[in-house]
């Protein structure tokens, strides 16, 4: 099939892992600006007042204040310091999704060496603070309940964690690969009308698939350090 027009293709950038990289790039860069400006907004003297309108810090404190009190339900004591990387996958991959709403523009997350990225790092996490919570012991849940049954749970559980951001890459590089694909052939097809609803499908699409990454990760985070977490609630109680 041929490829549309986009506006990396107009300044030299070939169509494939390059166009990925150079619009995952401008995202970050974005995000960067708009972050250094919410960081000055909220060093000024009236940053308890909430800024009037839409701007760089009220998005951003509304977007962090959600994943911090969904962090609260899944990860529960402690969850304030997993909540920057976290907001830092969601705010990334929703505004990766919504390049790809863009005329010209090309989702990041439609490549699937970006989304294997996403979810190593997700892996990587995980397992680091698993064994800054549990020191050694984080290994004993790879062995399971019951004794007897340990060399077969070590394989099981082994196999379940490496795939893991395997399946993080997959799920969101497949959803964001196909949405982008059927808005293009609708847009090719029918250029005005009907890509309206796909518009509005495509930015379902992109909230719920940059959420189910971020939840999937809490989650992952939330059983790596459950026992030390359980353990610092019982001694406090």
């Amino acid at each position: 099939m041929e490829h549309p027009v986009t506006w990396t293709g107009l300044i030299g950038i070939p169509h494939g892992d390059w166009e990925y990289f150079a619009i995952g790039m401008l995202i970050m860069g974005i995000l960067l600006l708009l972050g250094v400006r919410a960081r000055g907004e909220l060093a000024k003297d009236s940053a308890v007042v909430p800024d009037e309108g839409l701007s760089a810090r009220n998005v951003f404190e509304l977007l962090v204040e959600a994943i911090g009190g969904l962090c609260d339900s899944v990860i529960g004591h402690g969850a304030a310091k997993y909540v920057p990387l976290l907001s830092t996958f969601f705010i990334f991959i929703l505004f990766c999704n919504f390049m790809g709403l863009l005329p010209g523009f090309t989702p990041p997350t439609s490549d699937f060496d970006i989304t294997l990225a996403l979810g190593v790092v997700s892996f990587v996490a995980f397992n680091y603070y698993g064994f800054k919570a549990q020191g050694v012991a984080y290994l004993k849940h790879f062995m399971g309940p019951i004794l007897w049954l340990a060399p077969l749970m070590i394989v099981l559980e082994l196999v379940g964690t490496l795939v893991r951001p395997v399946s993080l890459g997959l799920r969101l590089f497949g959803n964001l690969f196909g949405d982008h694909l059927v808005l293009e052939i609708f847009t090719g097809l029918t250029k005005v009308g009907i890509p309206v609803v796909f518009y509005l499908l495509g930015t379902l699409v992109a909230v719920i698939q940059a959420f189910v990454f971020t939840l999937l990760s809490m989650i992952y985070i939330a059983l790596a350090v459950a026992h030390h977490d359980a353990e610092h609630a019982e001694h406090a109680h």
